[in-house]
């Protein structure tokens, strides 16, 4: 893919563009010496206004025409309606082989061009329920930090724009040249673990009350063992329609709403206290250490030692 004169990176800003998410793959791709970054935007969209600038673009869509690559930063509200014309021609450069590359919110604009659809691909942990409700052919993967799928690549929110672009650079031209700008970056050049760590809590939501009570109660003893028996007769009903009441209330089992409060007290535990991990899975309920470590790595996508280790205040 890459040519003579350099892989040639298209960078298209969008209305509301993020000024961070714009600025990755400027700064990762702009003085590397293998790639040619040109800044674009739609002219028939006005001017980009970016937090509290706007973007002077040296470009238009036509860039896009004959990029190798063309990366699309998140924007501000994945709500608003995009330009048909740069809609078309992010259609278009796909279509004549160009790959495309998504930073954040930039997957719905991916996503609303129709490039997405039967494929994995995500985006930042607070939008990849509204993208897989709004498009639910995609295969949204909400714990990965991105999502390689050949010619279309996603990533979530801001810095895992940087583990992308990196990625491009080690598929591209190898570790070496990867490795050399995540030096001048002063960033991992590879980081473990997954977006998972970063979601805020991983129990859902509750739209109904009546059995708020007993999810009170639940979470008041993570420590002792629970069974959907032993709830259903405390909520005083029957197992089969407390286990349908729960799920309209919370969208998910009584188990693995269960699990899902574990892990999130378990991961405040080792991010607020020096509790060993024996006594952090004795905490949560999860189990023995072995067990607590499975689970922990099932639902966070690293350990609870690399956890705590980056986490802990």
């Amino acid at each position: 893919m890459p040519t003579i004169e350099g892989h040639r990176v298209a960078v298209l800003a969008l209305p509301g563009v993020l000024p961070l998410d714009l600025g990755i793959p400027v700064q990762t791709f702009g003085t590397d010496p293998h790639y040619r970054v040109t800044v674009c935007t739609d002219p028939s969209a006005g001017p980009v206004r970016s937090g509290g600038f706007t973007v002077d673009a040296p470009a238009g869509l036509e860039t896009l025409r004959d990029a190798d690559t063309v990366v699309v930063p998140g924007y501000q509200d994945p709500d608003t309606p995009l330009p048909a014309t740069a809609l078309s021609a992010i259609r278009s450069a796909h279509a004549r082989g160009a790959r495309l590359v998504s930073i954040c919110t930039g997957a719905f604009a991916l996503a609303a061009a129709g490039l997405l659809d039967g494929r994995p691909a995500t985006t930042h942990w607070r939008d990849t329920a509204a993208l897989q409700r709004r498009y639910p052919r995609i295969d949204v993967r909400p714990n990965q930090l991105y999502v390689d799928d050949g010619d279309v690549l996603t990533s979530a929110g801001v810095t895992a724009g940087v583990d992308l672009c990196l990625h491009l650079i080690r598929r591209d031209f190898g570790a070496a040249a990867a490795n050399a700008r995540a030096r001048v970056l002063v960033a991992p050049p590879q980081r473990s673990g997954g977006q998972a760590q970063y979601i805020e809590r991983f129990r859902p939501a509750a739209r109904g009350t009546d059995l708020a009570p007993l999810r009170s109660w639940m979470l008041d003893n993570l420590a002792h063992r629970q069974t959907v028996d032993e709830l259903a007769q405390r909520a005083h009903m029957s197992r089969r329609t407390f286990i349908r009441r729960f799920q309209q209330e919370t969208d998910t089992s009584p188990m693995a709403w269960l699990t899902a409060a574990r892990i999130d007290w378990a991961r405040e535990l080792l991010e607020t206290t020096a509790a060993p991990i024996e006594q952090v899975a004795r905490l949560s309920g999860l189990g023995s250490p072995a067990a607590f470590r499975a689970a922990f790595h099932r639902h966070v996508g690293t350990s609870p030692a690399d956890y705590r280790t980056t986490f802990q205040a």
